[in-house]
């Protein structure tokens, strides 16, 4: 499948059932909600995914099933964060022959390789098929930079499309574009950076609370591509307090709450990880239903 690089793309969750099994029924009711809410593609097996939690076979499972339930309507792609370069070849040629219509690389993981290391590796990666690649830059987590030099380095390659942009620095967007023009192209990996980064150039969003805010995540992108930018800093105003639940080392377990509370999922997580309680759970119930008491009403940015 052909696509463009533009629009929102949600890190979607991998719901699990209660005994610790993939819950396709869970997560289909969140995939059709991404889908009618217009999304313009699902990433698999991120961070906020519990990738590194997933057995190869759970995420191969994981993948299959999705491609048949989105049957083309939008592409799938496949996270690939792994070790050693061996192992992210043999991941990214299963994602391909299982269906993905691309990738999201990241460089190495645990081994903090220098700017030699981390070309090679992407690039040996981004040699082993034929899939579209958007390149994980997230120094902030996963201390590696990717930098624009870097990106000359790899730009001979056609599979090298595009770039997932956390590094936290907003002016990053303005300096890709200025290296890049249209050669990579630019998607934000911060929710609270993503209205800002979407003024900025960026082309588009691969976002997080989307997984239980569709409606309102592809409502913000649609607007300010259409130029309503007042309409759009609306509803990003009412949704940055619940944006900000992203930025936090339990993103996965605030987000797994967030969708219980709107119906889109459960707060079943993979251990290590546990679920919110206390304290810390009241927090974040008392941040979401104060959003959800007041939840905007939409236009009909569909049909922008």
């Amino acid at each position: 499948m052909k696509f463009e690089w533009k629009g929102v793309f949600p890190a979607v969750t991998t719901k699990f059932t209660a005994d610790d099994q993939l819950d396709f029924e869970a997560f289909d009711l969140n995939l059709n909600a991404q889908l009618e809410a217009g999304v313009d593609g699902i990433i698999l097996g991120g961070s906020l995914g519990e990738a590194s939690t997933l057995l190869p076979e759970e995420k191969d499972a994981l993948l299959v099933h999705t491609v048949k339930a989105v049957a083309g309507k939008v592409p799938v792609l496949m996270n690939v964060a792994e070790q050693s370069t061996k192992a992210a070849v043999a991941a990214a040629i299963s994602a391909r022959n299982n269906g993905a219509d691309g990738l999201m690389l990241l460089p190495p993981m645990r081994y903090t390789s220098d700017d030699r290391e981390t070309v090679t590796f992407l690039r040996t990666v981004a040699q082993a098929t034929e899939l579209p690649i958007i390149l994980y830059n997230n120094p902030a987590d996963y201390k590696i930079w990717i930098s624009p030099e870097m990106f000359h380095q790899l730009e001979d390659l056609p599979t090298i499309q595009a770039v997932k942009e956390s590094t936290r620095d907003i002016s990053n967007i303005t300096r890709m574009k200025n290296e890049f023009g249209d050669r990579i192209a630019v998607l934000t990996g911060v929710d609270t950076l993503g209205m800002e980064s979407l003024l900025m150039g960026a082309d588009g969003w691969v976002a997080g609370l989307v997984c239980a805010f569709p409606r309102e995540t592809v409502a913000i992108y649609r607007l300010i591509k259409a130029g309503k930018i007042q309409e759009a800093l609306k509803i990003y105003r009412w949704f940055l307090p619940v944006l900000e639940l992203d930025v936090s080392t339990k993103l996965v377990q605030n987000i797994k709450l967030a969708e219980t509370l709107t119906g889109l999922g459960n707060e079943n997580v993979r251990a290590p990880r546990l679920p919110l309680v206390g304290a810390e759970r009241e927090r974040i119930l008392t941040i979401l239903n104060k959003a959800l008491a007041v939840r905007p009403e939409l236009p009909d940015y569909l049909n922008l």
